[in-house]
């Protein structure tokens, strides 16, 4: 474990080897639930190396698609300690919508993720994160290296785990593409396997 928290801080450190994220990028993602299929989703995120503005599209696939387009979105400022969101919203069709003002520390449900592009991890991490409706905490603990293949690309991706409740989270970061989120597997307490998967980054 130590000597990868020393790898992670020698590429959060080394500009070959993180590159700086643009101030506007864009990634589109598949979501999968048990194998199969079940939405679009499209992040687009746009700084300026000061403050920055997140926002995300969720398109139901198949079935799932009779429940509409989803949107959240996060706005904030940029610091020295990663991403500082002050609002987060979100809103789906049929449901009241979710709007929070962050404390400071805090992430929310769309930053997270992103704040490590931000805020390259150096190890074991701990955030605060908030869905406009509570305060969770999450910790993300380095679990090694790998090599992956997407539809967006291979990438040598460091991976990250969060287990919690019974619920467990793995985590593929890319330094090549600004430490984007280019994979997330997640296994909920009843064992339903979800993936999140990169199909497409721009520019």
């Amino acid at each position: 474990m130590r000597k990868l928290s020393i790898l992670l801080a020698s590429l959060a450190a080394a500009g070959t080897a993180l590159a700086a994220l643009p101030q506007r990028v864009a990634i589109d993602y598949e979501l999968w639930r048990n194998g199969s299929a079940v939405a679009d989703i499209s992040e687009r995120m746009e700084h300026d190396g000061r403050t920055y503005r997140l926002e995300q599209v969720w398109k139901g696939k198949g079935l799932y698609a009779i429940r509409g387009v989803a949107r959240r979105s996060s706005a904030g400022s940029i610091g020295p300690e990663g991403l500082r969101p002050v609002a987060f919203e979100d809103l789906r069709p049929g449901k009241d919508p979710r709007r929070a003002a962050l404390a400071a520390g805090a992430q929310d449900r769309l930053s997270v993720l992103w704040h490590f592009a931000f805020k390259p991890p150096a190890g074991r991490v701990t955030i605060q994160v908030t869905d406009g409706r509570g305060v969770s905490e999450h910790i993300y603990s380095p679990v090694g290296r790998e090599r992956i293949r997407t539809p967006a690309g291979e990438f040598h991706a460091l991976k990250f785990e969060r287990t919690q409740d019974d619920r467990r989270a793995q985590v593929w970061l890319a330094p090549e593409r600004g430490n984007l989120p280019v994979r997330v597997l997640v296994t909920e307490k009843d064992g339903t396997l979800a993936e999140l998967i990169a199909i497409r980054i721009a520019p």
